[in-house]
């Protein structure tokens, strides 16, 4: 495995893995999971108040504990802030999220806090004044975004004193949009429209780690997700490419779209869901792969993409 620091912070493995799935798994099931992520390096581990309506949390704190895996072997991060049909960043409901998150979790602390989706109605400063709460308790040692752009950062570090160490966002060789505006840049093509700020560019500036969220997912113009692109004949010269670098490298297709995103100079971390440890080996290999740059290229054509 390799490692990357997050946020110029903090020691994580490049490759997640995200526990959205595991709430209905066989906690036998999760145990294996556990051990074989652990096993590969992989000690980093992404949940949300809202996965599973919190039994996400609690089945991932019986396997660790079934696994026999110290607290401080691993890396917890979780998630705040969308509820039932609307978002909340009110001091109220972060610090209450979170000490139920820890309850859920068995753990005294959270590595890591990420406001899940913004909210328009956000007030940094109160933000800022439940952060300064959760660090104080020692709750939370770090904190970070998801679905933000750049300007909705801005606006959170004019409230908060603590540097955003991420940002997670969908990324996939199906889901190129912070690319492909920076490809198109100064056409008249589609791709050329702004959609998210520049958030690629502005993540290497400010040395924010962009976590890659549904790496093996596509989705229809609206952004829904649909499915895997993976095997998918809808998707049949991206396969056809994806099988040709596997064969290369000795490696699963699955590695390859993971060493696609992984080979960006930006320093993303890749965050599986898969819930099937085998699948997790597979993937893992994404490390001992470095595609060339005509090889990046070619895979970014193949999923449908151009270049102008």
């Amino acid at each position: 495995m390799k490692y990357l620091k997050l946020g110029g912070v903090l020691d994580v493995p490049v490759i997640g893995l995200g526990c959205m799935r595991i709430w209905d798994k066989p906690l036998n099931h999760v145990v294996k999971l556990l051990e074989v992520a652990i096993e590969l390096g992989i000690n980093f581990f992404d949940h949300a108040d809202i996965y599973g309506g919190g039994k996400s949390e609690e089945v991932f704190a019986q396997a660790l504990k079934e696994a026999s895996i110290p607290r401080e072997k691993v890396i917890i991060q979780t998630k705040c802030g969308i509820r039932n049909g609307f978002y909340d960043f009110s001091k109220e409901h972060i610090i209450n999220s979170v000490e139920n998150s820890l309850k859920r979790l068995k753990t005294d602390y959270v590595d890591i806090l990420l406001l899940h989706r913004p909210d328009t109605l956000m007030e940094p400063e109160e933000v800022g004044e439940a952060f300064s709460y959760l660090h104080s308790k020692g709750f939370v040692r770090f904190f970070g975004v998801s679905n933000f752009n750049p300007m909705q950062i801005e606006l959170l570090k004019t409230g908060v004193n603590y540097k955003v160490l991420a940002n997670q966002l969908q990324l996939s060789l199906t889901n190129t949009g912070m690319i492909d505006f920076g490809i198109f840049t100064n056409t008249k093509f589609p791709q050329s429209i702004n959609r998210d700020g520049s958030v690629l560019e502005y993540s290497r500036i400010n040395n924010i780690t962009i976590q890659a969220w549904s790496p093996f997912q596509y989705g229809d113009e609206h952004g829904n997700i649909r499915g895997i692109f993976i095997d998918n004949p809808k998707f049949k010269d991206l396969n056809e490419k994806l099988d040709e670098l596997a064969k290369k490298y000795s490696v699963s297709k699955e590695a390859i779209a993971i060493a696609w995103i992984l080979r960006h100079p930006a320093k993303i971390q890749a965050i599986v869901g898969t819930t099937n440890p085998d699948r997790l080996k597979l993937i893992s290999k994404a490390c001992d792969v470095d595609l060339s740059i005509e090889e990046w290229y070619g895979l970014y054509i193949a999923a449908g993409n151009q270049i102008p």
